[in-house]
């Protein structure tokens, strides 16, 4: 998943195109989808392109707090989306809630659930056990991926704030039984991308990616970045001299 923070249209349309073989979706993050008076232009191109898009999370949240339910469902329709998030990063908004909107939402859209805060301390304070009954929740609702929040910075959720990845948080997740097929890592950094690619595969789920990185994390998954390299070469593999 490419992040698009609002670049302008012709810009995203270049670099998208040199990397739609590589790219599931785009998410036009948080609110810039009504800020942005060229979203409808970037929908039909990423459309052209076969690739997918859906609405930042924190736009959910804005409709939520307002009582605006509806009004979001509506504009959904507006935009003929066929995907949606749906998250609790920002607002006060109890997780077993948040289960009943991704429901809710599931019998019209494929949701894309987001798991994890925004704010550091609640997001440290915040137990393994705690991330996989809620990750376990949203696919038990109808979500499609649940995300694991890490922000566009890289720094919260997953993440400490100094930006290191919580290690053993990580592995709660992965040894719980869930599928990683069905859980979306946001990794903004080529430091994450590159762990998450050794330790769980090249076919990871990536997101937040910026789209002038999408070409270098293709090269990562299939080890041609020197982070991977070694990964994808036999154990004790050695270069040999030319023509031998």
């Amino acid at each position: 998943m490419a992040i698009d923070n609002g670049i302008p249209y012709n810009y995203f349309c270049d670099l998208v195109s040199s990397a739609s073989d590589h790219v599931d979706f785009v998410k036009f993050g948080w609110g810039t989808s009504v800020v942005a008076n060229n979203v409808e232009k970037k929908i039909a191109f990423l459309r052209s392109e076969g690739v997918d898009f859906y609405l930042g999370g924190t736009l959910f949240e804005k409709y939520v707090i307002q009582n605006r339910f509806k009004q979001f469902f509506e504009l959904l329709h507006d935009y003929d989306c066929e995907y949606v998030e749906v998250s609790n990063g920002t607002i006060d908004l109890e997780d077993a809630r948040k289960s009943e909107y991704v429901a809710a939402l599931a019998g019209e859209f494929k949701v894309i659930s987001e798991v994890g805060s925004k704010d550091n301390v609640r997001s440290e304070n915040m137990a393994p056990n705690r991330w996989v009954d809620y990750i376990r929740d949203d696919l038990d609702a109808g979500a499609v991926l649940v995300t694991l929040e890490t922000r566009e910075s890289g720094r919260g959720g997953i993440c400490r704030p100094n930006g290191e990845l919580r290690y053993g948080l990580l592995e709660e997740i992965l040894t719980s039984g869930i599928d990683p097929n069905h859980l979306l890592f946001e990794a903004p950094s080529m430091e994450l991308q590159a762990y998450f690619v050794r330790r769980i595969g090249p076919d990871v789920n990536l997101g937040n990616i910026a789209p002038a990185e999408l070409i270098g994390l293709e090269t990562i998954r299939l080890g041609l970045r020197s982070d991977t390299l070694l990964d994808f070469e036999p154990a004790g593999a050695t270069s040999r001299r030319p023509g031998l």
